[in-house]
């Protein structure tokens, strides 16, 4: 027993929130009899939440009371139903302005609107309560109950009537409130100190984001996550964050197929190893990549792709006409590319997508072309960009995955800077692609500027992209310096 007030105690017993993301984040779901908050400013998906919430009991066999004050019943079931989301089963009590609850005719002598109203309010939840005695309850929004109190002491008091209330009668309990802009969530409000869980909701320049600041207890993942409401309700995509483990470390070496480039890199690219291929546009960087993921493939390899800047079609198209057989190798299943739209998905998105796709495949290589068109159609700001790529490379260096990124550099000739954002402390290997004026002649060059693991040629050497040919890497520019400085000159023999 519960010593406390007398109730049976159950525990900690986690109650599924409808979304198993949100259960991850949550450290395994809401906890039976306790009291949430959700906030967020309109549009981000409060009411939704809740209602995932509440189906989850439906077909849990669950009795669950929906409270509302802003929408009518049959407005909230035809809306939810748009997206999937069956609760016509649940129990609905109307609190919000313009019901006979507030209608009534009522001639008030001697005390204030508010306190009848207030009544009213308080009465009605404890009728339907009891009547119904549920497992979940929604109250959407919490703030219809401080819209009747004549101040905020008398809310507060209210309020922790109320949660007593609720929490003695071991009803898991889910409350929104709708906040004022997106920094306006920890403003001290009464209802966040007395909640066990606070899940914040944002919304900037269409982009959606979930966090939760608070878990009494139990804790939880920190951060802000990706979410997006699309047909079937609201999905959420946690960030992806690397596991600590302690694994043997054997770098071992994947071939690139191509013998020159195998010679230039030290051997190959190493299992587990992220290599970027930078260098400026139409120098050749989607071929290098291609080629690389072509040799490995060849070998008895899986590869991934995933193309931010061609459609699929084109990619094919261009490495067909270079002897790449992308073609062939996607038609016998050991590559699989996939193309992402522009400003439709969030990073984390994007990441849980990458790790379902290597359990289901387990390949051994993995392209990302490019960095650019990432940070252009992933939702968000670049640094968070930058880290959610960081933590999904560590997670894929984890599994002994080869990454390739390829990234494009903002000067036509030299290399001011390794990469083209802060991303050059991600990468193991880094394979730069340039222009180089030599005797009037604008010719390619390719170096491998950096390499963590094991000896490289440290040269620049020549680099032809021609038809049926591919890429072709010839000798080193002897008697070439200042490459790196966008400036050659031929060296003087002292």
């Amino acid at each position: 027993m519960d010593e406390s007030n007398g109730t049976p105690s159950r525990g900690i017993e986690p109650v599924s929130s409808g979304i198993p993301e949100l259960d991850q984040l949550l450290h395994g779901g809401y906890i039976h009899g306790r009291i949430y908050l959700i906030q967020g400013v309109s549009g981000t998906g409060k009411s939704l939440l809740g209602q995932h919430f509440l189906e989850a009991g439906l077909k849990n066999g669950e009795t669950v009371v929906y409270i509302h004050g802003e929408e009518s019943k049959g407005d909230i079931v035809v809306n939810a139903d748009q997206l999937n989301i069956d609760i016509a089963e649940a129990e609905f009590l109307d609190i919000g302005p313009g019901t006979d609850f507030f209608a009534e005719d009522i001639a008030y002598e001697l005390v204030e609107t508010t306190e009848i109203e207030s009544e009213r309010f308080t009465k009605d939840i404890k009728e339907v309560i009891e009547a119904t005695d549920p497992d979940r309850l929604l109250i959407d929004p919490i703030t219809q109950l401080q819209y009747v109190e004549r101040d905020e002491y008398q809310y507060r008091k209210r309020l922790q009537s109320l949660i007593r209330f609720l929490r003695d009668r071991q009803v898991t309990t889910v409350v929104t409130k709708t906040t004022h802009g997106n920094e306006g969530h920890h403003t001290g409000d009464d209802f966040e100190s007395l909640s066990d869980g606070i899940v914040n909701l944002y919304l900037d320049e269409s982009e959606r984001r979930i966090a939760v600041p608070k878990h009494r207890g139990i804790g939880q993942i920190d951060g802000t996550h990706g979410l997006e409401i699309r047909e079937d309700g609201i999905e959420i995509y946690p960030q992806v964050i690397p596991e600590h483990r302690n694994r043997t470390f054997d770098p071992a070496l994947l071939s690139t197929g191509h013998a020159a480039l195998d010679d230039l890199l030290g051997g190959g690219i190493e299992r587990g190893a992220v290599s970027f291929i930078s260098g400026p546009t139409g120098v050749g960087k989607s071929t290098t990549g291609a080629q690389i993921l072509d040799g490995i493939v060849d070998a008895g390899g899986t590869a991934l792709g995933y193309l931010f800047e061609e459609t699929i079609e084109q990619f094919s198209y261009r490495c067909e006409n270079l002897d790449i057989p992308v073609s062939e190798h996607i038609d016998r299943g050991s590559l699989r590319l996939t193309e992402f739209e522009p400003l439709v998905r969030s990073a984390e998105e994007f990441g849980q997508h990458v790790l379902a796709e290597a359990d289901e495949h387990d390949p051994d290589v993995i392209l990302i072309d490019g960095l650019s068109g990432y940070k252009i159609s992933m939702q968000g700001d670049e640094s968070r960009l930058v880290r959610r790529l960081h933590g999904l490379t560590r997670v894929l260096k984890n599994r002994e995955i080869a990454v390739l990124i390829t990234d494009e550099a903002d000067h036509l000739t030299g290399m001011p800077r390794a990469t083209s954002t802060d991303t050059s402390y991600i990468a193991d290997n880094l394979v730069f692609l340039t222009y180089v004026e030599v005797d009037g002649r604008l010719e390619r060059a390719i170096g491998v500027v950096k390499k963590r693991l094991g000896d490289f040629d440290s040269r620049f050497h020549r680099v032809t992209i021609e038809s049926d040919r591919g890429l072709t890497v010839a000798g080193a520019f002897d008697g070439i310096e200042g490459i790196m400085d966008g400036s050659p000159v031929h060296r003087r023999d002292e």
